[in-house]
């Protein structure tokens, strides 16, 4: 009976579950079943381990990359940084392609959602150790490649591709027509 009872309870916890919530410094940002996870790993070009078309580079920052977990190999989809704007994480990682570092940030992971390995990059460490990377570079980078959009408020307000896109199929993507028509009902 000693055997079936630690049998059973050996089957009710899962054996290749692993807490990464160890030693993390990562804020809370109070999303539904966000968990702290500070752990190794490769940033990879995701279309390149999907397909098997890799440029040299990760895609020159063109591409969405991901994280291959040094400790399970399971592949971590890094959707934004640490900046409240959800923007995403590629252009933190991608001065580490194919280099194995140490992340600190929040996961998701809850298949109701159906979020499965979805993380948000707080802070980086870059291979071999040194220094912490905060993730917030993305608005840094942004203003230094739109230099004509200075300005105030916030980035997308001002992004010459955004307000292009928005002058020609309006701000509900209807056509700048029906956009008109429905601002002067509405508003």
């Amino acid at each position: 009976m000693k055997k079936l009872i630690a049998f059973l309870a050996m089957m009710a916890s899962p054996l290749t579950a692993q807490d990464f919530s160890e030693g993390s410094e990562a804020r809370s940002w109070n999303l539904y079943a966000e968990v702290p996870a500070k752990f190794e790993a490769t940033v990879v070009d995701l279309l390149c381990t999907f397909t098997g078309d890799c440029p040299a580079d990760c895609g020159a920052g063109k591409r969405q990359l991901g994280l291959l977990r040094t400790a399970d190999d399971a592949l971590i989809l890094p959707m934004k940084n640490s900046q409240p704007a959800f923007t995403g994480a590629a252009v933190e990682l991608q001065p580490f392609c194919n280099q194995t570092i140490t992340v600190d940030g929040l996961m998701i992971d809850d298949p109701e959602l159906g979020a499965n390995n979805v993380y948000l990059v707080q802070t980086i460490v870059p291979p071999g150790g040194g220094d912490k990377i905060k993730a917030n570079t993305w608005t840094k980078n942004w203003a230094a490649e739109h230099p004509e959009a200075k300005g105030k408020g916030p980035w997308f307000r001002r992004d010459p591709r955004i307000k292009s896109i928005i002058a020609e199929e309006g701000y509900l993507g209807l056509g700048v027509e029906l956009d008109e028509a429905w601002i002067a009902d509405n508003f």
